[in-house]
């Protein structure tokens, strides 16, 4: 996008920081990587040590990647690179699976030539009683480098930088400081349970970071939006970390478009600039307006227009009346309760096509019960108004069941066997095998295959039942147990073309007039990121084969949030009624039940997540003048043609 003068003024009227916006995590990651390696570079010429700060967490994963690509396809040398990393959990072990020495080295150290005294990260073993005096030294050590060149930071949901939680001073340097409750939770999953996640960490301070020459701080992924937001349009706040750095003299943030979707010339681009009215940007214009003002689409006036900056909208129209209208009927048309297109029913004023009547239909579900959670309502629909609706579960969802529900279901498999008789000397085994493993398994430690096998079991199980319980034919279940997620723990391989190619192949099996698959890439994982990215290459190797020409993609949106109401192109209601009925599918995973691994930050089940995300979006058609429906499920069409 590009901007004239008077555009930029505006927006630095609004935004504090410096900010660039990228499409992706990985074109934002690769700007940074080269403003790295220029800087290694220039550093190399004027023979001097160049000195990086460096971050972890998922936030710089794409970035230590690239740094490492440009070692290895293009010689870039780490040999005069001295980095001081920012934090550490404490207690813990250098080799423990959280710690961010273990992470450092796997992501980057281990794979550059920088020299291995060249390298810095706070240790997590030091007493407690000596920990200050060795806070004291870090930052000596900091200093006797010369100082940090360039910052590397991510931020976290409260504003945190570094550790530095909400309230931090700007003074403050390296030091243990305790983690807040927000910041235990966004981290618990790189843990079984939350219980296990430290309360501690060794932070630099803001102070430390705010002497560091120039900043680069990345944000990814809409879950980050809000606080990036706070953090460049907000005042300048120790209660948001992040903001102080609006008084640093050369900060600059590097977001995608997904974390930039806040900020005022994405969410409200008419307060900084001319629009081009395009019919998506129109109706959330329109949208936002409404919910702003909190009144239905068809009662806002030419003067709520006028003093929201939206004149030009209504010159273009002549008046409000009739953009209301316009748009009212719009957002009405997106309602349908039949998913696979309703009989007779023509278009555009129904999202899906009347023909073929019956359709064959495949959910891609990413996790064992994402179909069920996400779009139960539709799930069902699709079956009881006689579609051929087959289901893909991609992943085995196996590091999702917790050891005690695995030691409980080896020992029915026991009981069962003695109860009729059948030999059971095997599974007494395998129950006393786990049991001994899992006396003695540490944190995050990987399970034995044995026990994976037996946590993808039970999850394949409760995914069955589940398609009996909509009605689904045991043919039409699918289990592709996708190779890039069976490393039995958090971090997982890339996509591979193993994974690719399952899926293109059950395409061309099913033939599907209807794809759906999740688009929510707020899942705290990534799971549900690198299924999507599967199946967008799989599309693109099919988009020309002749099947392709009838077939529509539905993205819905997982446990984790919904889609905005300006997106949403189709909208399926349910009543009270079919919301308990949903609830009762979501019931049958009952390993995710009461204590879910890998929680994120939101403490209800996932059944309460669901039901409170679809009433919510169903009050919002309400609010907007439209129909009230107990519950709605929203997709948007994702155009691979």
């Amino acid at each position: 996008m590009t901007l004239n003068h008077q555009e930029i003024e505006l927006i630095d009227s609004f935004e504090q920081i410096a900010v660039d916006i990228y499409p992706t995590a990985k074109d934002g990651s690769r700007a940074v990587a080269q403003e790295i390696a220029a800087l290694i570079k220039a550093k190399q010429a004027a023979k001097e040590t160049c000195v990086l700060g460096l971050a972890t967490g998922s936030t710089p994963k794409y970035l230590y990647a690239e740094l490492v690509r440009l070692h290895r396809e293009e010689g870039l040398s780490f040999r005069n690179v001295v980095t001081f990393n920012l934090d550490e959990y404490y207690p813990i072990e250098p080799d423990a699976l959280q710690s961010y020495n273990r992470f450092m080295k796997e992501q980057l150290f281990n794979h550059v030539d920088i020299p291995e005294g060249n390298y810095y990260v706070p240790d997590g073993t030091v007493p407690k009683e000596k920990i200050k005096a060795y806070c004291e030294e870090y930052e000596r050590k900091i200093e006797a480098a010369g100082g940090i060149d360039l910052q590397i930071l991510g931020i976290g949901n409260n504003g945190h930088i570094g550790f530095n939680e909400p309230g931090s001073n700007l003074n403050s340097h390296t030091r243990l400081v305790t983690l807040d409750n927000s910041t235990r939770l966004a981290n618990a999953y790189e843990f079984p349970n939350m219980s296990q996640v430290p309360r501690l960490a060794i932070t630099a301070g803001i102070s430390t970071i705010y002497k560091a020459k120039h900043v680069l701080l990345m944000a990814w992924g809409t879950h980050k939006a809000k606080i990036v937001r706070r953090a460049v349009e907000g005042h300048s706040s120790d209660q948001v970390p992040a903001s102080l750095l609006q008084q640093h003299p050369n900060c600059k943030f590097v977001i995608d478009e997904q974390a930039a979707q806040e900020l005022t010339r994405f969410k409200e681009p008419w307060l900084t600039g001319d629009c081009e009215w395009t019919p998506k940007l129109r109706r959330k214009a329109v949208t936002s307006l409404a919910q702003k003002l909190n009144k239905p689409i068809l009662m806002l006036t030419d003067k709520d227009y006028n003093e929201s900056g939206l004149n030009d909208l209504i010159v273009q129209y002549g008046s409000a009346y009739e953009l209301n209208i316009e748009e009212f009927n719009g957002i009405r048309d997106t309602i349908t309760g039949w998913p696979g297109g309703k009989p007779g029913a023509p278009l555009p004023q129904h999202p899906e096509r009347s023909e073929p009547a019956s359709k064959r239909v495949l959910i891609f579900s990413p996790h064992p019960d994402d179909d069920i959670i996400s779009m139960g309502g539709t799930f069902i629909r699709l079956h009881e108004q006689g579609h051929d609706v087959h289901v893909a579960y991609q992943t085995s969802g196996n590091i999702a069941v917790t050891d005690e529900f695995v030691l409980r279901f080896i020992d029915f498999a026991v009981g069962f066997e003695g109860m009729f008789d059948i030999d059971r000397s095997k599974s007494s085994q395998i129950l006393e095998e786990a049991q001994a493993f899992l006396k003695i398994k540490k944190p995050s430690q990987k399970d034995t295959p044995e026990i994976r096998a037996i946590k993808g079991l039970i999850r394949r199980c409760e995914a069955r039942a589940t398609c009996r319980y909509v009605g689904i034919k045991e043919e039409n279940i699918h289990f592709q147990n996708l190779p890039f997620y069976e490393t039995g723990l958090v971090e997982k391989k890339p996509m591979s073309e193993a994974d690719i190619q399952l899926t293109v192949d059950l395409i061309r099996e099913v033939k599907p007039h209807q794809i759906y698959c999740a688009g929510d890439l707020a899942d705290p994982h990534g799971t549900h990121k690198v299924c999507l990215d599967i199946i967008f290459a799989a599309l693109e190797r099919l988009k020309h084969e002749d099947f392709m020409k009838d077939c529509w993609v539905w993205l819905y949106k997982g446990a984790w949030q919904e889609w905005d109401i300006h997106e949403i192109e189709m909208a399926v209601p349910m009543s009270p009624d079919q919301v308990i009925q949903k609830r009762l599918g979501i019931f049958i995973h009952q390993s995710q039940k009461d204590v879910v691994p890998f929680q994120g930050t939101d403490l209800r089940e996932f059944w309460q997540r669901a039901e409170d995300r679809n009433a919510n979006t169903a009050e919002l058609y309400d609010k907007l003048g439209l129909q009230k429906y107990a519950a709605m499920e929203a997709f948007v069409r994702y155009h691979f043609m």
